[in-house]
């Protein structure tokens, strides 16, 4: 059974164990909670208490990681017990946050080759809404998404804002191999594979930007909060780009 820390109905935190807590901002996804998360993670990283190591965002929720030994022998969070002390650090700071402007994630551009070699699914795709290739491509470049959490791999983003006309189902075998920077459906969301790995969405094309470095400062190129724009790109202007990563 999970331990809730019960002085902020507004903001329940659960025991997820002994080095950890997970603040709950709501029970469904929604834009708001969207845009709170990763503001709250961002102040959190900004302003971390004695002894935290890391923050997990995720669609509804914020895992914090701790060390308990650090906690238990700080002065400057009020509390007897370990548990306390980190969740009433944490509803302070949201309660700091109630007051200030949400702050809206990058806009990032990311140009996409909607080639059937490179998209081996987006005839399928098509075919299975009773659309030409052609609509299926303006349909997913026309909407402006929003990366909801990063996750599955390094740089992996869940990206939320896809017409519900484009949903389609995982493949029934996933593929051994789907090459890095592929763009893929699966079920109402749409993401980018970073890394060459087994998968099994259906890939409607492939930009030649690289989603995971770990020689950049900041690896992810994607984060969650951002939100993301699909620019159809042609084959020849795919080759150029890649060449040049």
């Amino acid at each position: 059974m999970k331990t809730q820390f019960k002085s902020d109905p507004k903001l329940p935190i659960y025991s997820l164990s002994e080095q950890a807590v997970t603040i709950e901002f709501g029970r469904e996804i929604s834009q708001d909670i969207l845009e709170v998360i990763p503001v709250f993670d961002r102040s959190l990283n900004q302003y971390p208490f004695p002894g935290f190591i890391a923050s997990v965002p995720a669609y509804t929720t914020l895992s914090v990681f701790f060390d308990p030994v650090k906690v238990i022998q700080s002065n400057e969070m009020p509390g007897a017990a370990c548990f306390e002390k980190v969740c009433g650090y944490l509803s302070q700071l949201h309660e700091k946050q109630e007051n200030t402007t949400v702050a809206t994630g990058n806009i990032v551009i990311i140009p996409v080759c909607y080639d059937a070699e490179l998209g081996p699914d987006i005839a399928e795709v098509a075919k299975i809404h009773n659309m030409t290739v052609d609509a299926v491509i303006q349909l997913h470049s026309a909407a402006e998404y929003s990366v909801h959490m990063i996750g599955f791999m390094p740089g992996f983003a869940y990206l939320g804002g896809m017409t519900e006309s484009l949903a389609t189902p995982r493949k029934g075998t996933p593929r051994n191999a789907v090459p890095a920077g592929s763009v893929g459906i699966a079920g109402k969301q749409t993401g980018i594979y970073p890394l060459q790995t087994p998968g099994g969405w259906q890939l409607i094309g492939q930009t030649p930007v690289k989603l995971f470095d770990a020689n950049r400062v900041q690896p992810s190129l994607l984060k969650a909060g951002d939100r993301v724009i699909f620019k159809p790109i042609t084959r020849l202007e795919f080759d150029h780009l890649a060449a040049a990563e």
